[in-house]
This record gives structure tokens, C-alpha cells and sequence, in this order.
């Protein structure tokens, strides 16, 4: 068991001895509204949720990661000791949920993480493209509940989009040319809608073998307005038959014979319902839009569509975002864009009616700028984010997935190595004249895949180092992992800190009298 500090090792005593540095200050969870919230109203959303849903209430694994949100960051729950070699100054590291959902840090480390591992060990040095594929919202619903009907949707358009690499391939003289992606399904839109859509970084060209054996990259121009358009009729006409196929109608006004409340998760089935029409599910309102600040009546409700974006019945394709191979820092921020969390704390603001405001990242065109959520409605629009356990929201397709023949020479194609020569890359013309200056080969540099560590993440991303002593300068070391409670508080007291896990807010009962809080008018 790992003994409390009987003393600071430099003469000194209590918190002072724990002193950060100016360029790190450790999250005070307690302090953010949506801790605030879950906090105060956990207990009264489980309860209504259990009620709506007979009896049955929310899935087990929704349940367990909005409470243990409450556990994340919290010293009285346990935590790490980090100490310095030279001047045995300590800190403690809190643990964190490891949520997949909605938490904010958990999922700000893990895009840092992810998007540090896909660009430097998973997308060779070559042009990257971004297509995302967006869906109807009656078949968000349906992949959002259905996560193997998701990955088929996954399939059918990658399938599509690799395959269009390959014929513009070759046309230009490639007869077998194989291209790959990284697709990030992401779960949210704006507003915090429930908004499954596709992500796919594809390699904006294809990989071929050379006579002498060696790989080469081929890039190929940018699609054009005609293509996308016909890509994207190519993708509807095939999700259409995969639903027709598995009994499911993609028209969103008809209903689908699969009715997901039937599966025993009536409560979780509403919730996903209304997140994705950006709705109301509780309270004595629930069914009416979510409140939003700032729209104007008069503005059109019509999307402009940019440049390589096309629309067809509900379903959008875009392509208009592209990477150079030497862009490795670009890269890496669209990878963290595609791998952000759904909500960011700095755009909640807890109102003195207990209401939050949820501003936008940007305007809607009919001009609303934020959205304003009771506490139950924002505690189910949380819950709708929360993924199913087990399903991988990062795929690897074509000459990227594990077990592609080419991908170990794929992933290190460009990277530095022992023998590294310049990539070969090659224009647009025929195989026998492009064989002739693509005989350089960069040598394969693999290594295996290792999580890397909380400091290093916070360097990379931050620029912070939070293992350097900010009284010495030297190292700091994990000692110790406090997990025991009595350990724990027998720590947190003799520093002077909150030794007692906070507690929730028990259940609350319903208002008499829904009219007595009618909603605002904003505009």
C-alpha cells in the first residue's frame, strides 16, 4: 500500500507543496456547467427516462458513462503522483472516465492520440483528400440505433468512392491501381445534433506495383463538379437497394419495418429519435423544436452547395478539402477536427433560470446563433452521443485496412528510414515512361503501435511539457497510483484538498404546473 505523504520533502508542508507551474493549471471539473448539471439533474433525467420508457429506462452502458463523467478529474476518486528526481517536488493527476460519448477531456485526449497515430503511422507522405458523406436524417436515426447497419452503409460507400479512384486510375494508364482511406464516423453535427456521417481521408491517388517490383504512387487530379454528382448517385442507388434489401424503407416519411422500440430500448430509441430532428424529448414539451436564439423567421431555409459538393434526396457528398503530401501539420489538424468531441465547454453558459445556451461555432442560415436547452432535454441529447460498446468509430479501408498485402509498404511509404530516397512520384503518364524515374523505393520503417502517454499528448498538442519541475527544471516520474479510498483521503486531508467523492443530487419530482415556466420567444 502506498503510504500518504508524511511531510514535504523539502522542509515545507501542505498544499504549497503541490505548487503548479504558470503555463499548466489542472481542470477544476467541478466548476464546468456540464458537470454542474449532470451533477444537479443525473438522478431526475434516469428516473424520467425510466418512467417514459415503461419501466425499462436507459441502457445500462448510457447510464455508467454519464455517471462516471462525474468521477472524471476528481482527486477524491483516485489518482497518480508524479514526482521530481532532483527536488522531490510532487503533483497529483486525477483519472479520468475514459468516456466515448460526450466528455470533453477524454475525448480531447483521445483526437489528440488518434490523430497523432493516423498521420504518423497510418497515412503515407502523399496528397490526401477529405470526403464526407452525409445521410437523411430518417436514416441517421437508423444507423445511429444500428450499428452493423452503419458499417454496411460504411461499406457500400467506400466501396463506391475506392472504386472511382480506380477507374479515373485507369484512364490514365494504371490498369491496377489500388487506393485507401481512414474513415472517422463521427456522431454529431452542429447544435449538438445527433448527425451520423462519414469522415474519409483517401489517398488522393493510387498505389501500383512497378516491373522490378517496387511501389510507386500515382496521384490523380482533382474530381470534378460532374463527378462528385455522379459518385453521389452512384452511392444513393446503392444504400437505397442495401435498405430495400434488408426490409427497411429509405423514404423518410414511411416507416421502416424495423422499429427499433421493439428491441426493448423504447427510452434510448426516443432519445435518438428527437436528437436527430432536433427536438424536445422531455418534459412537458417534449415534441416541439429546441429553442433557438437569434433565427430569423424570413431566412430562407435552402443550403447552398459549394464547390465538389453535391445533394440528392437527403444524401450530400463533399470533396472540396485537400492535403498536400508535405502538409503533414494540416493533416494533422483536419484528422483532430474529424476526431473532435461533441461538445466543447467554452460554448455552454449556465443561465440563472437553469437553462443552458449553446452557442453555434457558426451562424445557421436562417441566422441562429444558439440554441437553449433545458437541463433533462441537454442531459438526452448527451445520452444520444453515447455509442454502443465494442463498435470502432475509426476504419481502415483498400491498401490501408490490417490486413491489406501492400499496407506495411503503404504506411511507410515516404517516411524517414534507414535508406530513405525521395518518394516516387509520378505524373500523368503512361506506365512504360513512368518507370523510367520511379526506381527509388523508401526503405520500410515499421514499429509497432504504442499508447502514448497523458504528458506527451499535452506536448504535442499544447506545447505544454507538464513533466518538467517548475521549481528545478528536471523530471518528473510516476511513483505511485492511488486507488485505495482510505489512501486517498489520508493523502487529499493532509493536503488540505476535498477528500470526499462529491455526491449527485438525488431525483426531483416533476413541476406541478408545466405553464407556470412557458418557454421565451427569441429572435
Amino acid at each position: 500500500m502506498t503510504q500518504p505523504f508524511p511531510s514535504s520533502p523539502t522542509g515545507a508542508s501542505g498544499p504549497s507543496s503541490l505548487a503548479l507551474p504558470d503555463d499548466y493549471q489542472p481542470r477544476q471539473p467541478q466548476d464546468t456547467v456540464l458537470y454542474q448539471v449532470l451533477d444537479q439533474h443525473l438522478a431526475t433525467f434516469v428516473e424520467e427516462a425510466a418512467q417514459r420508457g415503461d419501466g425499462q429506462g436507459l441502457p445500462r452502458f448510457v447510464e455508467r458513462e454519464l455517471g462516471r463523467f462525474l468521477e472524471c478529474g476528481v482527486l477524491a476518486h483516485g489518482f497518480a503522483r508524479v514526482r521530481c528526481g532532483d527536488c522531490h517536488f510532487e503533483r497529483l493527476v486525477p483519472f479520468s472516465c475514459k468516456g466515448r460519448g460526450f466528455c470533453p477531456t477524454c475525448g480531447g485526449r483521445r483526437m489528440v492520440e488518434r490523430a497523432a497515430h493516423v498521420v504518423d503511422e497510418v497515412l503515407p507522405v502523399v496528397p490526401i483528400r477529405q470526403w464526407v458523406l452525409s445521410l437523411p436524417h430518417q436514416l441517421r436515426f437508423l444507423v445511429a440505433w444500428d450499428h452493423d447497419l452503419c458499417r454496411a452503409v460504411l461499406r457500400v460507400y467506400v466501396r463506391a468512392l475506392l472504386g472511382f479512384q480506380r477507374r479515373r486510375a485507369k484512364r490514365a494508364g494504371i490498369a491496377d491501381g489500388r487506393s485507401g482511406a481512414v474513415t472517422i464516423i463521427q456522431r454529431f453535427g452542429s447544435g449538438l445534433r445527433l448527425n451520423v456521417h462519414f469522415h474519409t481521408d483517401v489517398l488522393d491517388g493510387v498505389f501500383y506495383r512497378q516491373p522490378a517490383g517496387e511501389l510507386a504512387f500515382f496521384p490523380l487530379p482533382p474530381p470534378t463538379q460532374v463527378e462528385v454528382a455522379r459518385l453521389l448517385a452512384t452511392i444513393h442507388k446503392r444504400v437505397v437497394r442495401l435498405l430495400r434489401r434488408r426490409g427497411l424503407c429509405p423514404e423518410p416519411s414511411a416507416g421502416a419495418s424495423d422499429d427499433p422500440s421493439s428491441n426493448g430500448e423504447p427510452g434510448l430509441a426516443g432519445l435518438l429519435q428527437a436528437a436527430v430532428f432536433n427536438l424536445r424529448s422531455t418534459g412537458a414539451h417534449a415534441g416541439a423544436p429546441v429553442l433557438q436564439i437569434g433565427r430569423d423567421p424570413k431566412a430562407p431555409w435552402v443550403t447552398s452547395r459549394g464547390q465538389l459538393q453535391a445533394h440528392l434526396d437527403g444524401f450530400d457528398l463533399h470533396a472540396g478539402v485537400a492535403i498536400a503530401a508535405d502538409d503533414r501539420e494540416g493533416l494533422e489538424r483536419l484528422c483532430r477536427y474529424e476526431l473532435r468531441p461533441a461538445v466543447a465547454q467554452e460554448r455552454l453558459t449556465l443561465r440563472d433560470d437553469g437553462r443552458v445556451l449553446v452557442e453555434l461555432p457558426r451562424p445557421w442560415h436562417d441566422g441562429t446563433t444558439a440554441l437553449l436547452f433545458e437541463p433533462l432535454e441537454l442531459l438526452a441529447r448527451l445520452a444520444s452521443f453515447i455509442p454502443r460498446p465494442r463498435t470502432n468509430l475509426l476504419l481502415y479501408h483498400g491498401v490501408l485496412a490490417p490486413n491489406a498485402k501492400w499496407r506495411p509498404e503503404v504506411v511507410a511509404y515516404g517516411r524517414p528510414g534507414k535508406a530513405e530516397t525521395e518518394p516516387a512520384v509520378a505524373r500523368a503518364a503512361p506506365p512504360p515512361a513512368l518507370h523510367d524515374h520511379l526506381s527509388d523505393t523508401p526503405t520500410l520503417a515499421s514499429s509497432p503501435r504504442r499508447r502514448q502517454q497523458w504528458a506527451e499528448l499535452m506536448t504535442r498538442a499544447f506545447g505544454v511539457d507538464v513533466l518538467t519541475c517548475p521549481r528545478c527544471g528536471g523530471r518528473m516520474k510516476l511513483i505511485a497510483t492511488i486507488t485505495d479510498p482510505a489512501v486517498i483521503r489520508a493523502i487529499l486531508d493532509h493536503l488540505r484538498l476535498p477528500s470526499v467523492p462529491p455526491r449527485p443530487h438525488p431525483a426531483r419530482p416533476p413541476p406541478s404546473d408545466p405553464a407556470a415556466c412557458p418557454d421565451e420567444l427569441w429572435h
